[in-house]
């Protein structure tokens, strides 16, 4: 089992939260960021720095993920992809994607980017709430069981 963290846009109190469910369970894990992060000292968390560029991370993340790992990440379309390689895929959030739903996902999202691109303002996601921490705890924790 190994833990594959989309790193670049993952809020700090997730990766706190990754980081001690690594430990807890002696579980491998990597952040992928095309910037330096801030890492304990374990030799469990590792981080693997890429170019900046477009979808450099995600590509990285696609080429080294095997079935039955997890990945982390908020990314749509490399959450496809990874699911497409028989990972299992959760938000920050804690929404597991699967491959029932992930095409409706990225049918949205595309739709989204095309209203933003029209000009039409869609906002942002919400705010991380406690709830979605705790949600995130909690599927995490069942998937490392």
């Amino acid at each position: 089992m190994h833990i594959w963290v989309d790193a670049d846009a993952c809020p700090k109190v997730i990766r706190d939260i990754l980081f001690r469910a690594a430990e807890r369970t002696q579980t491998p894990l990597t952040m992928v960021a095309n910037h330096s992060l801030p890492l304990p000292g374990s030799t469990l968390i590792k981080q693997l720095q890429v170019p900046k560029g477009f979808d450099v991370a995600d590509d990285e993340i696609v080429a080294r993920i095997q079935p039955g790992e997890i990945l982390v990440t908020a990314d749509i379309p490399l959450a496809a992809e990874a699911l497409e390689k028989g990972a299992v895929v959760i938000s920050p959030r804690g929404e597991k994607f699967d491959t029932g739903t992930i095409k409706a996902k990225l049918t949205m999202r595309d739709f989204m980017d095309t209203m933003r691109a029209s000009g039409v303002h869609t906002g942002g996601p919400p705010t991380l709430s406690p709830a979605d921490r705790q949600t995130f705890a909690n599927q995490l924790d069942q998937l490392l069981r």
